[in-house]
């Protein structure tokens, strides 16, 4: 695995901690002969939450219960699984980073719904087969209004069921 990008201004803001794809996507390269045929390029949403099950499995270890991702062994085998159709990405803004802010985001396959708290205060909605730079917000797009109704019902979903809808606050850590 790699590191994810870290955006120079590109949406208007500075840091990799961006619900935008150049921040959250991260390239992932599997070797294992014994397991995987090789150049396969695999399309199901896969996130760091599903690496250590996947490596316990490998392993021959049971995955503890109550870890957020499951094992994506069966999919780089090429099993058809039942799979994830969306991911949640959040961020909580932090004192020593005050450039981003608090943010949710739903991506599904096609589309992304993302919800930012604290700054602007606006919603945005990609569609991210058609715009994969996510250069055009159609949040206000009548086209669009039951996608963005639809997937801002589902970020909220999300976020009731981890128990998310709290925003942490630390203390500072220093000067």
């Amino acid at each position: 695995m790699g590191d994810n990008g870290h955006a120079f201004s590109e949406h208007g803001l500075i840091d990799k901690r961006t619900a935008y794809e150049e921040s959250m996507r991260v390239p992932m390269l599997v070797h294992c002969p014994e397991l995987v045929k090789g150049g396969q390029r695999m399309t199901p949403m896969v996130a760091n939450i599903d690496v250590a099950p996947t490596l316990l499995e490998t392993a021959g270890l049971e995955p503890p219960s109550g870890l957020d991702g499951k094992s994506f062994r069966p999919l780089v085998q090429g099993k058809a699984v039942p799979w994830r159709s969306d991911l949640l990405y959040g961020y909580f803004w932090e004192r020593n980073l005050p450039m981003v802010p608090t943010l949710h985001a739903v991506r599904g396959e096609r589309n992304k719904f993302v919800r930012v708290q604290g700054l602007w205060d606006t919603d945005e909605l990609y569609d991210l087969k058609d715009d994969p730079a996510e250069a055009r917000n159609l949040i206000d797009s009548r086209v669009h209004a039951v996608v963005a109704r639809t997937m801002r019902r589902r970020l909220f979903e999300v976020l009731g069921e981890t128990d998310e809808m709290q925003v942490p606050l630390a203390p500072d850590r220093g000067a």
